[in-house]
């Protein structure tokens, strides 16, 4: 009772560690990672190959079993009739003399029946009363029932002193002797030959197939490719593709089997194409109808603080004006991701010269800059550097880093923005960086996230402008770096550095494509 009670409660532990475990991260999602594997199709190619292959390798056994059996046939025809006509020229020695069955054997003959370089020959003939006339004794005989016809030769194959012969046989009746029985004549010779001939036409079937094997595996290797290179095609000529075109393929040029998928690949390029232009009339429209009454509430809050007002309505005032500049902010923010995040709405890439762009944007904030007691620098080289990009999206990814920096940096800090030319790597890197409060490692991956803001920082930003930035980098094929940014080493001090790196704009070559 107690070892069954020990049980019991060993596998209630079991289930309780196994829910503990389950349960441990109840927000996680589901680890679907074996589930997708399973479900993962297979490779058209590889399906194909199978499907081929494996009856090809399959019925290649076979073949060779079969080719086996015709070729030992093919090699006991000849040597079966050349023992046939040894059992008749035997049978024809025989006569009768006073009813008794005599063999005499010419030399020529003896020297027929003679042993060659290869096999042995044995010959054996029993009398009418069965006794032996002539030849080997141990020789085994055939079934009653299975005696020939006399003049008719007969063939099985049978063992003699442990070696597997081949016997032909035959009787011989004397119509002089009534009620005696036929007399039998057997011929038999060894394997050896049979076999050496055999091996001779399997393996001269057998060889070349080890060469047309191999080729035609590689012929039905180079024919799926042939097969499927309209795909690759069709898979190339889309990748190829420049982000903002949504023209159809052509549906005609594509092979019978895949011109439906060509053709429903055009009707979601069409749905897509008017789903954008909805989203860009809804931005220009949002835009519009969103920023001027916000414009407006501002205006007029800050004309209400310059009339004589109780204290109390004078602190909502500022709350609203406050409120109404935040509201601005973040709807210019939230229609500048929109437009970030639309790379296929023709956005016009052109040689822009970046330090100009910089240069402007640094301007923008320096009453900003001022107004929290900032030194915001700005660095760059003397010869000018372009990249192939829009310079109003360039300009909003500086002035969105340009924000966060003032926004996270204490009064008194400094910012420096920065254009760095690297000619090795053809790259042009956008710095800014800050003596603020920097960006632990382990939130790096995530302050990027739309409305994600780091737990106990103040700051009334939004949490959208570095995913504008990144979103922004990413469609000049550019690439978004977070570092510290040390500025005191005892005791250390860091800030933050951010950092986007283009591929510089190249007059006699060719532009990265954006992505």
């Amino acid at each position: 009772m107690s070892a069954r009670a020990d049980r019991a409660t060993a596998h209630a532990a079991d289930l309780d560690e196994a829910r503990d475990e389950r349960y441990a991260n109840p927000f996680a999602p589901p680890d679907e990672t074996e589930a997708a594997a399973e479900a993962r199709p297979r490779s058209l190619f590889g399906e194909i190959l199978d499907w081929m292959l494996a009856p090809l390798l399959l019925l290649w056994p076979m073949s060779l079993a079969v080719t086996y059996l015709v070729a030992k046939s093919i090699a006991n025809g000849p040597f079966d009739r050349a023992l046939e006509t040894d059992a008749y020229v035997l049978a024809r020695q025989i006569h009768p003399v006073n009813g008794v069955a005599e063999l005499t054997l010419p030399d020529s003959t003896r020297d027929f029946l003679r042993a060659d370089n290869v096999d042995s020959v044995f010959y054996q003939v029993l009398g009418t009363r069965g006794e032996l006339v002539g030849g080997e004794r141990d020789m085994p005989l055939p079934h009653e029932e299975d005696r020939p016809q006399p003049g008719l030769v007969e063939f099985r194959d049978d063992v003699l002193r442990g070696n597997d012969i081949r016997v032909a046989y035959t009787t011989v009746e004397f119509p002089q002797t009534p009620g005696a029985q036929p007399v039998l004549v057997q011929v038999a010779e060894t394997l050896d030959k049979r076999s050496q001939l055999a091996n001779d036409i399997i393996k001269g079937v057998i060889l070349p197939q080890f060469v047309i094997l191999p080729l035609a595996i590689l012929l039905v290797w180079f024919g799926l490719s042939r097969g499927l290179a309209p795909l690759h095609a069709l898979q190339a000529h889309i990748r190829a593709r420049r982000p903002d075109d949504l023209s159809p393929l052509e549906a005609r040029r594509a092979p019978p089997e895949i011109e439906p998928l060509v053709t429903s690949f055009n009707d979601l390029l069409t749905r897509l194409e008017q789903n954008m232009e909805l989203q860009k009339r809804f931005i220009a429209d949002a835009a519009h109808q969103m920023k001027t009454p916000l414009a407006g509430l501002r205006t007029q809050a800050e004309l209400a603080l310059r009339q004589d007002a109780s204290a109390e309505v004078h602190r909502s005032l500022e709350q609203i004006a406050t409120s109404s500049e935040h509201a601005a902010r973040l709807v210019t923010q939230l229609l500048a991701l929109a437009r970030a995040e639309n790379r296929m709405s023709g956005q016009i890439f052109t040689p822009v010269e970046v330090t100009e762009v910089a240069r402007s944007a640094v301007r923008d904030w320096v009453q900003a800059a001022l107004a929290k007691q900032m030194d915001l620098g700005y660095e760059a080289p003397d010869e000018p550097v372009e990249v192939n990009g829009n310079p109003v999206m360039l300009r909003e990814m500086l002035s969105n880093l340009i924000d966060n920096a003032i926004r996270y940096t204490p009064p008194g800090g400094r910012i420096t923005v920065r254009v760095r030319h690297d000619a090795a790597a053809r790259l042009v890197h956008l710095e800014v960086e800050d003596t603020g409060l920097g960006i632990p490692v382990a939130e790096r991956s995530r302050v990027i996230e739309r409305f994600y803001r780091i737990l106990g920082r103040e700051g009334d930003g939004s949490g959208l402008g570095l995913a504008i930035v990144r979103e922004i980098a990413t469609m000049h094929g550019g690439e978004l770096t977070i570092d510290d940014n040390v500025y005191q080493t005892s005791p250390r001090l860091a800030g933050t550095l951010v950092r986007v790196s283009l591929h510089v704009h190249e007059r006699a070559g060719t532009y990265p494509n954006a992505t």
